[in-house]
């Protein structure tokens, strides 16, 4: 999971892929806008299926907790 979202997020931001960790911050490390981290949000619900919730998702504030929240949601 970590490394497809890894790969998916090499498309909206200018970090090198292998600079992307599990401490990575969306807007503060990797520079994601709003727009764009919606696009990821929607881009993620179709992919694996899921419906997140808006009110958790304010709260995600790195790759690893959006790793874990998004594996919470597929089991």
């Amino acid at each position: 999971m970590f490394d497809e979202l890894k790969e998916k997020l090499s498309e909206y931001v200018d970090t090198p892929i292998e600079e992307i960790t599990e401490n990575s911050r969306f807007i503060e490390d990797l520079g994601l806008n709003s727009f764009e981290f919606m696009s990821l949000l929607g881009y993620l619900e179709d992919e694996y299926d899921i419906e997140v919730d808006e009110n958790e998702i304010l709260n995600i504030k790195t790759v690893g907790e959006a790793v874990s929240y998004i594996e919470s949601l597929t089991k």
